[in-house]
């Protein structure tokens, strides 16, 4: 699979709303303690890492399926194979086993 491509797939989402469920229960835990000013720290780290996420999660129609990047990979390999043959196979060329030994 391509590097520059991603896949956003059921369990991230899970992970997701795991991740905004801790934050409200810290936030319900700070409030209770008096300390939900006291800890804006580290509220804005969670609520910078929620804010990531949930980033990911609007454009995740732009991802890749799971399904879909297994097919993208397929067909990447299939390419680079066939780019291999055809690297092998010089039509002008009279003895292409010569280039073999040579390399």
């Amino acid at each position: 699979m391509s590097e520059d491509r991603e896949v956003y797939g059921p369990d991230r989402a899970e992970r997701l709303v795991a991740l905004l469920r801790g934050i409200a229960q810290r936030i319900q835990e700070f409030d209770r303690a008096g300390q939900l000013l006291e800890r804006t720290a580290e509220l804005q780290k969670l609520l910078g890492t929620a804010r990531s996420e949930l980033f990911h999660y609007e454009v995740r129609l732009t991802y890749d399926t799971p399904e879909i990047a297994e097919s993208r990979r397929i067909v990447e390999e299939a390419q680079r194979r066939t780019g291999e043959v055809a690297d092998l196979e010089d039509e002008d060329d009279d003895e292409p086993w010569r280039r073999l030994d040579e390399e």
